[in-house]
């Protein structure tokens, strides 16, 4: 019974003290407070500073590829293709076409000299060695890879933001549409729909926040809508832009257009899927022919090749 009595003394007066702490005014939690957002605010310097050095570090390689791509990039004749096609990738640096062409000539000589020592390096450790010719010919194909690579990478880029702002210009209509309706004018509704879209497409939400900026910097909606469709390079995006534009124009009501564009849109890519479905049997045709027909093939007629076998053997 005195331990009982003991045991719930004990636990009532760690309540108190409990409650004395949490009630009472604190001056040591306050103090704690005060040293976790001094050292929150500590750790963002850090981060700050160390952001600060890899832009840095970024702004010297950029300076070096810059150099490097201004001796080949003066030389072209197709800068302003060659721009276009870097601003259809997401890439509108002001000196992209210099950074784009000294990534190449870095990495076409990296690769080069990797593969030229380290065949030597092979050769003299190893006594694995190559003739002259043979040596070269991997030299030249790495120097080729190397300089392709860069333009793969970027083609690549080019095609999945294309298929990106494409599969998102649904929804974009969409969320126009409700916007125009509930009575936001069309500027309004860009601005609101950039921000609502980037939850599913960035790249959407990339070119609607820079038309809105040219909008604010003084550039002529009209213009800004057009060059939107320049930089995208989808053809959904330049009828959309074109629809928009002759809509304002002549004064009819933007909400009508966006509903019928928005459904013409829907019946086009309904259309496409059709085309892609009747493509695949085509398409399957090659892998049937060459890798599913064989193995039938030696399933079907391989036991009567062995009894055919055995059975003229036995003739004999």
């Amino acid at each position: 019974m005195i331990y009982l009595v003991v045991a719930l003394t004990a636990f009532s007066v760690g309540l108190l003290v409990l409650g004395i702490a949490n009630f009472a005014p604190a001056e040591d939690r306050v103090v704690r407070r005060r040293l976790a957002s001094l050292q929150s605010g500590a750790t963002s310097y850090r981060d700050l500073q160390e952001r600060r050095r890899r832009q840095a570090k970024r702004d010297r390689l950029q300076s070096v590829l810059e150099a490097f791509g201004d001796r080949v990039g003066s030389k072209r004749g197709d800068v302003s293709k060659t721009r276009q096609w870097l601003v259809y990738a997401g890439f509108r640096h002001p000196n992209a076409i210099s950074i784009f062409m000294g990534v190449r000539v870095l990495l076409t000589g990296i690769l080069g000299l990797a593969g030229f020592l380290g065949m030597a390096v092979l050769s003299q450790t190893i006594g694995f060695s190559l003739p002259g010719p043979t040596l070269w010919l991997i030299t030249g194909l790495l120097v080729l890879l190397g300089w392709m690579i860069p333009f793969f990478y970027v083609d690549g880029r080019v095609k999945s933001r294309q298929l990106e702002i494409g599969k998102a210009l649904a929804d974009t209509l969409d969320l126009l549409v409700v916007c125009v309706e509930a009575g936001l004018g069309l500027n309004q509704a860009l601005v609101r729909v950039a921000d609502e879209i980037d939850r599913i497409s960035p790249e959407m939400s990339d070119e609607l926040t820079v038309v809105n900026l040219e909008i604010r910097a003084g550039t002529p909606r009209d213009e800004a809508l057009r060059r939107l469709g320049e930089r995208t390079g989808v053809d959904d995006v330049r009828s959309l832009t074109s629809m928009l534009l002759q809509t304002d124009r002549f004064g009819t009501s933007i909400a009508d257009a966006l509903r019928i564009h928005a459904e013409t849109l829907r019946s086009k890519r309904m259309q496409r899927a059709e085309e892609a479905a009747a493509k695949t049997t085509v398409k399957m045709l090659f892998p049937l022919i060459f890798f599913i027909f064989p193995s039938i093939f030696v399933v079907l007629v391989g036991p009567a090749m062995f009894l055919f076998r055995d059975f003229f053997g036995g003739m004999q």
